[in-house]
């Protein structure tokens, strides 16, 4: 299990690009909850990463572009709480960093501070290295995010395969390093050609975390309630069901109306 039986200890930024260079694969998923965080940590993921996803899996929006940095902080808050192991990252909502570079530090240590997560994850290129930079110089580590960015959807039109063109792909390749170049830990590569993230993978020192994007990343990432089975009607081509927790929860609620029904539940065993 690498890492998880030779080092105890809290797993780190620094960590991730140790495991790239020792050629150990990353594991990480999302979560935005206490309870949740808590198992997933337990279970010995590598990384936890507060989504901005949270606008779609626990407020019920279409896409990530409505949640604020306050609610960003009040499920990041919450998660790290519960992490006793694993690196805990928290995007950087859309919005908090795209109107200035003081904005965007300002935002980014605000989130450090309130929530206690370890690390900021940021969307975009070279349009925002700069900013990135200043959040690095501040001492916050930072994950970038290139391919399908979910917080420009209405720019690109939807979230489909993204860098299948020439100039697209040599444009991502460039920002991948120029993000490597400033600075970032980790980059994480969404819905992109297995063949480019591959070759992105050997172009950089930070530690890439694909979704989408092929085997050859240096770990893996998916949002916890689909790779569980939660989420009803998505099943993109990249993903794969670790279990059936809808269908476990749903199964145990039934259980439980019905024993309620039936005045079984509580027993005598179970009154005081």
């Amino acid at each position: 299990m690498g890492y998880l039986s030779t080092d105890k200890k809290k797993i780190t930024a620094k960590t991730f690009v140790e495991m790239k260079n020792a050629g150990e694969k990353i594991t990480m998923l999302t979560a935005y909850d206490f309870t949740t965080a808590g198992i997933i940590d337990q279970a010995g993921i590598d990384g936890i990463l507060i989504g901005d996803s949270a606008s779609n899996v626990m407020a019920g929006n279409e896409n990530t572009i409505p949640i604020t940095v306050d609610q960003m902080i009040y499920h990041a808050k919450a998660v790290a709480k519960a992490c006793k192991h694993c690196l805990v990252i928290c995007d950087m909502p859309f919005g908090s960093y795209q109107v200035s570079r003081e904005e965007g530090i300002r935002n980014a240590i605000r989130i450090i501070k309130e929530s206690g997560a370890d690390a900021v994850k940021m969307e975009g290129g070279e349009e925002i290295a700069d900013t990135v930079k200043g959040i690095i110089d501040a001492g916050i580590p930072v994950m970038g995010h290139l391919g399908l960015t979910p917080q420009s959807v209405h720019k690109f039109g939807g979230y489909g395969l993204r860098a299948k063109q020439e100039a697209e792909a040599q444009k991502l390749l460039k920002d991948a390093k120029i993000l490597d170049e400033v600075g970032c830990f980790g980059i994480t590569l969404e819905k992109v050609p297995a063949a480019l993230a591959a070759e992105v993978t050997k172009s950089v020192k930070a530690a890439t975390i694909g979704i989408g994007a092929g085997h050859d990343t240096d770990g893996q990432i998916l949002v916890y309630a689909d790779a569980l089975g939660m989420t009803q009607g998505f099943k993109p081509k990249f993903l794969r069901h670790f279990a059936q927790v809808a269908e476990v929860m749903n199964n145990g609620v039934q259980e439980y109306i019905k024993t309620v029904k039936e005045s079984t539940f509580p027993s005598d065993e179970e009154s005081y």
